[in-house]
């Protein structure tokens, strides 16, 4: 006897029965389709959703990431901490340009000097006259042009100065004057101080370096941007009650200073005009 074959031929789903267009055919259409088939979603679209997530939820938080990540840290310091870091750093330093102006007994400066601890050399201008300082060891030098001798004092001599490196003698009233400009440890202790009360005031920039800002007494007594980036140099300077704006750059760069020919030197032979 032969089994019964289930379905249609060859195993299919039975027929459905009913003719076309009625119920009975309809529901047999319906329970031989069986259930739809499932689409497996790809783990490699999941992943991108996940990562797309992440990146969403970074963007939206940017805002409130650490100032001071992958900085030196001394941003997280305390104000007097940063100031005596920057002072440290300072001295240490073989070297620095500073420019900028200083006011000083009622007189205006405006500096350009390189220095290290062994001399100095740049330009100083105050009122209208530019002369150049150039500080070899102990010698001191001073060197100007001819209508810069002339305005000071000295009529007629301009012409044999002009151009001259004109010795300052040490005992000379202008060589402790002239010589504050040219050392490095002297004029770096005397301006890198703030005056009052001591507190950060924000993370800034000085030539494209982070920096952070330290202030005395809200501002009145001095503003100091100390770099957040290497070894915490102050970078910019504003000194109390208006007495100057310095900015100073080349930490460590160091530089030679040598003595000038000896055609290119001049003995005044008397004290330097005062003025």
């Amino acid at each position: 006897m032969r089994s019964a074959q289930v379905g249609g031929p060859d195993g299919l789903a039975p027929p459905c029965s009913g003719d076309p267009g009625t119920l009975p055919y309809a529901i047999a259409a319906l329970r031989t389709k069986g259930p739809p088939p499932v689409t497996a979603i790809p783990l490699v679209r999941n992943r991108r959703a996940a990562l797309l997530g992440a990146v969403c939820v970074l963007a939206l938080t940017g805002c409130s990431e650490d100032p001071d990540a992958g900085t030196n840290g001394v941003g997280k310091l305390a104000a007097d901490k940063i100031q005596s870091k920057s002072v440290t750093a300072a001295g240490a330093a073989e070297a620095v340009r500073l420019s900028g102006t200083v006011v000083t007994s009622g007189r205006t400066y405006k500096l350009d000097m390189r220095l290290k601890s062994d001399g100095g050399s740049g330009s100083v201008t105050s009122q209208g006259s530019t002369f150049g300082l150039l500080r070899v060891g102990e010698q001191l030098y001073l060197k100007a042009d001819a209508d810069f001798w002339n305005s000071n004092g000295d009529t007629g001599a301009g012409g044999a100065l002009h151009g001259k490196y004109v010795k300052v003698p040490q005992g000379d009233p202008s060589y402790k004057k002239f010589n504050g400009f040219t050392d490095k440890d002297v004029l770096l202790s005397s301006l890198l101080t703030l005056h009052g009360s001591l507190a950060t005031d924000g993370h800034h920039d000085q030539n494209g370096v982070r920096t952070i800002r330290i202030t005395g007494d809200d501002g009145s007594g001095g503003t100091l941007d100390v770099s957040l980036e290497g070894k915490p140099y102050p970078l910019r300077l504003v000194r109390a009650g208006g007495a100057g704006t310095l900015t100073f750059s080349d930490w460590g760069k160091s530089f030679a200073v040598t003595q000038p020919a000896d055609d290119d030197t001049v003995d005044y032979g008397k004290q330097l005009p005062s003025s």
